[in-house]
């Protein structure tokens, strides 16, 4: 009886703690658009540029030999049509080149080119900063402990398969 009751507890919890999960939920969105909210106008701001190009150009920092368009839409969790527009935009201003994938006619590796890299490294060293001071109220042991609490969320994510591993 005991084993039923517990598994039960835990596919059903109590309202409260329910409750208290979303509430978590919510606090967390609101948190996470808020400070996406800033770093876009920001990027907009100081840059004239977007997140989702600053995303790509993250990834393609990341990889200097360059990406399929198929894995910085994979890595990114965004369809290909807007990484296909994004590169289009960063190739016409030169931050990027495209390369045909030798052994695969129908795709293309994507690399940031010199131009590309020194941009980028000039918004990440901007974005960082920005980040630095949104978050400058949090002890580094509030964020230790933040980050571990989140973790452990995504590895439960990740051990029942709701996620791939991030």
């Amino acid at each position: 009886m005991a084993e039923v009751t517990q598994t039960t507890a835990r596919n059903q919890p109590p309202e409260s703690v329910s409750k208290d999960r979303l509430r978590l939920w919510l606090r967390l969105l609101k948190a996470h658009h808020s400070i996406e909210q800033i770093l876009r106008q920001k990027l907009r701001d100081d840059f004239g540029s977007t997140l989702p190009r600053f995303d790509v150009m993250s990834a393609l920092a990341r990889h200097p030999d360059g990406l399929k368009m198929s894995d910085i839409s994979k890595l990114l969790k965004v369809s290909n049509g807007n990484i296909t527009g994004i590169v289009d935009r960063l190739s016409e201003d030169g931050l990027a080149v495209r390369a045909a994938l030798p052994g695969d006619r129908r795709a293309q590796l994507v690399r940031l080119t010199k131009k590309g890299h020194d941009t980028f490294q000039t918004h990440a060293t901007a974005h960082e900063g920005w980040i630095n001071d949104l978050l400058a109220g949090q002890s580094p042991d509030d964020m230790a402990a933040l980050s571990k609490l989140l973790d452990g969320v995504c590895d439960q994510l990740q051990e029942t398969g709701e996620i791939e591993h991030a």
